[in-house]
C-alpha cells in the first residue's frame, strides 16, 4: 500500500505495462496508449507501437467514439440545472418537428426512448455526415423499435437528437457549446471535433493475416454528438476527475452523481446505464465511464470512485483489442495492489443534543433498526444485523430529512412529537418507527392490542 501522493510501486507499474503490452500484441493494434490516475494525479502511463522508436504518449490524439456521448449528456444536464429544460420534458417541447417528439429527455439520456440503435444505411460511422443533412435522415422511416420507457436499447440517433436539443436551446452549434462549457473550463485543450497533430491514424487489421488497411476518418455531421470527438489520455483523465468529483464551473457534484445512477435496467445483470455513463459492477466494485469505437479506433475510460482511480486505454485499430476491458483491468491492478488508504476517523465538529437524542434503536413493527447521526445533520437508518431496507438521509431546511439512496431514495423522514414536545415516533413515507416494538401509547397504525404482549399457555 502507499500513502496519498506517492508514486506507484515498481511491481504495480510493471504489472500495468505487462497488461498493455499483452493487449497491443494480442489485439494486433498498430499503437496503444494507456494511463492511470489516482486521487486526481497521473501516476502511470505506458504505450506500445509497431513503429520502432515512435511510441505515442498521453498527448497523442485518438478518436474516442461513443465516449463523446458522456460530453453531450453533461451539456444536457447543464441545461436542466439552469432551469432551461426538465428531464421529463418531451423532446418536441424544445426540438419540434421530429418523428420522435414524444420521447423524454431522460429517456434519450438513458437509452430507454425505444429508438433504433443506428441511423439508416449507409453505415453512418464510415460515411460523411453530408449524406444525413436532416434529423429525418438520421431517424429514418421507422425511428422506434420499442415502446418508450420499457427497456434499455442503446441508440446512436438518440444522442444525435440530444446534440440538436443543445443547439436549439443554446442557440449555438454543439461543438461551440462543448468547447465553451466543458473543454475550456476543464483545461481539455487537446480534445476537438477534428484531429490536431500529433494524432494517430485509424487502421483495420485483417482477421487472418498481419496486414493493415487504412480507415476513413469522416466528419459525422449531425451524428457528431454520438461519436465525433478526438482526445488524448491526459485530457480524458481530466474529464474522469470531473466525473468523479464534479466541478461547479461545469456541473455540480450532485448532478454528476445523478448521471451515475442507473436510468433503466439492462439485459445484462452486471452492467447498467445512467445518464450518459455506463455502469459495470462485479467482485464488490462499481466502475463508471464509457466505451468507444469508430472504424480505426477503440477506447475505454473507467473510474472507480471508491478507490479514486481512473484508467484510459486508446488504440488505433478497428477491432480485436478490448480497450474497455483492459482499462477496467488497469483500475483493478492498482486497486488490488495498492488499495486506497482511508482518511482517519474524526469526530463531528459539533454536536446537536436534540439530534443525538434521536440516535439508537428504533422499531418498525417488530423489525429493529439503528439510527446514526452523520455530518451536516444527516442521518443513517439501517436494519439491525445489516439485512433489509436502509438509507442515508440529508437534512432539509424544514426539519425533515430526504432519503438519498436505495428503497428510501426521495422519501421524507420526519420526527413526530407529542403535545408536550417529546418524540412519539419517526415517520418515513408512512412507516412508523417507535422506540419499542409496537409501543403502547404511540401512534402505531391500526393501534396496539390493549392486552399487550403475551405468551401462549398450554
Amino acid at each position: 500500500m502507499t500513502s496519498p501522493g506517492e508514486d506507484l510501486l515498481p511491481s504495480t507499474r510493471r504489472a500495468l505495462l505487462h497488461r498493455v503490452a499483452l493487449a497491443q500484441r494480442d489485439g494486433r493494434a498498430p499503437s496503444l496508449v494507456a494511463a492511470v490516475q489516482r486521487q486526481g494525479r497521473l501516476v502511470w502511463s505506458g504505450a506500445r507501437t509497431c513503429v520502432e522508436g515512435h511510441a505515442p504518449d498521453t498527448d497523442t490524439q485518438y478518436r474516442i467514439g461513443s465516449i463523446t456521448k458522456t460530453f453531450t449528456a453533461v451539456l444536457v444536464l447543464r441545461l436542466r440545472d439552469e432551469g432551461l429544460i426538465d428531464l421529463d420534458d418531451p423532446l418536441e417541447k424544445h426540438l419540434p418537428g421530429t418523428s420522435a417528439g414524444s420521447v423524454t429527455v431522460f429517456q434519450l439520456l438513458g437509452h430507454s426512448a425505444g429508438l433504433g440503435a443506428e441511423a439508416p444505411a449507409p453505415w453512418w460511422e464510415r460515411t460523411p455526415g453530408t449524406l444525413r443533412p436532416e434529423l429525418a435522415d438520421v431517424l429514418g422511416e421507422r425511428p422506434r423499435t420499442h415502446p418508450a420507457g420499457h427497456r434499455h436499447h442503446y441508440s446512436n440517433p438518440g444522442y444525435t437528437l440530444l446534440g440538436s436539443l443543445v443547439e436549439a436551446v443554446r442557440g449555438v452549434p454543439w461543438e461551440e457549446a462543448l468547447r465553451r462549457e466543458i473543454l475550456e473550463p476543464l483545461g481539455m485543450h487537446r480534445t476537438a471535433s477534428e484531429p490536431v497533430a500529433p494524432h494517430a491514424v485509424g487502421w483495420a487489421v485483417h482477421p487472418w493475416a498481419d496486414v493493415m488497411l487504412s480507415e476513413p476518418a469522416e466528419d459525422l455531421g449531425l451524428m457528431a454528438p454520438a461519436g465525433q470527438l478526438w482526445s488524448t489520455a491526459s485530457d480524458l483523465l481530466r474529464f474522469a476527475a470531473f466525473l468523479a468529483e464534479g466541478d461547479d464551473r461545469v456541473l455540480a457534484a450532485s448532478s454528476v452523481r445523478e448521471m451515475r445512477a442507473p436510468a433503466a435496467p439492462t439485459e445484462t445483470g452486471s452492467s447498467g446505464y445512467g445518464l450518459g455513463l455506463q455502469i459495470v459492477t462485479g467482485a464488490g466494485t462499481v466502475l463508471f465511464g464509457h466505451t468507444g469505437s469508430l472504424p480505426g479506433f477503440v477506447a475505454g475510460l473507467w473510474i472507480n470512485v471508491e478507490e479514486d482511480i481512473a484508467a484510459v486505454v486508446l488504440a488505433n485499430v478497428t477491432s480485436g483489442l478490448p480497450a474497455a476491458t483492459v482499462a477496467a483491468e488497469l483500475v483493478g491492478i492498482v486497486a488490488e495492489a495498492e488499495p486506497r488508504i482511508p482518511e482517519p476517523w474524526r469526530p463531528l465538529p459539533e454536536v446537536d443534543e436534540e439530534l443525538l437524542a434521536l440516535t439508537g434503536i428504533w422499531h418498525w413493527g417488530t423489525h429493529t433498526f439503528t439510527l446514526r447521526l452523520l455530518a451536516d445533520r444527516g442521518l443513517e437508518l439501517k436494519p439491525w444485523g445489516g439485512k433489509g431496507r436502509g438509507a442515508s438521509f440529508a437534512a432539509g431546511p424544514d426539519g425533515t430529512w430526504m432519503g438519498q439512496d436505495d428503497y428510501y431514495a426521495g422519501e421524507t423522514l420526519r420526527v413526530v412529537r407529542r403535545d408536550d414536545g417529546s418524540v412519539d415516533h419517526l415517520d418515513l413515507g408512512s412507516f412508523v418507527f417507535t422506540r419499542e416494538p409496537y409501543e403502547a401509547g404511540a401512534a402505531v397504525p391500526g393501534g396496539v392490542d390493549a392486552e399487550g404482549w403475551r405468551g401462549f399457555g398450554g
